[in-house]
């Protein structure tokens, strides 16, 4: 989904890409490089990092680009998840809340998941708003997924 996100929104331009369009994070552009932020900070934590500081991006093609090897490496990830792992408990401090935390890790993959979701409908919204039809969201529609 994320791949087809990102090729509907290099339809636009820059300028359109960073507009503010009064959405959480203002502008297209920073409502994506918000969800590969949360993803590399997740995926960072999850793989026992400590969260890297806050990327932007200058160029678009530079955040498809992280954008796609972030979800490669979700995917390497996530096909090795096991069900002890889930099961267990998973510590981690939060940079947002400033606070340490420990919950079921599969809470936090939901989370993880969720929040991409969550974000991925802001970010269609934001096409749509420009004119540009994100296609097919709902998963057991998309073609090539069944």
């Amino acid at each position: 989904m994320n791949e087809r996100l990102y090729v509907a929104a290099a339809a636009l331009t820059d300028a359109q890409r960073r507009q503010d369009r009064g959405a959480f994070f203002g502008s297209l552009h920073a409502t994506l490089e918000h969800l590969l932020y949360a993803d590399a900070a997740w995926m960072r934590r999850f793989r026992g990092a400590e969260p890297a500081a806050d990327t932007h991006y200058a160029e678009f093609t530079q955040m498809q680009a992280a954008r796609a090897q972030m979800d490669a490496e979700i995917l390497d990830w996530s096909g090795q998840l096991s069900a002890d792992w889930l099961a267990a408990d998973f510590e981690y401090y939060s940079q947002s809340y400033k606070a340490p935390f420990k919950r079921p890790a599969w809470i936090l993959v939901a989370h993880f998941f969720n929040h991409q979701t969550h974000h991925r409908g802001q970010i269609t919204t934001l096409l749509s708003q420009c004119g540009i039809d994100p296609g097919i969201t709902d998963l057991p529609l998309v073609p090539g997924l069944g």
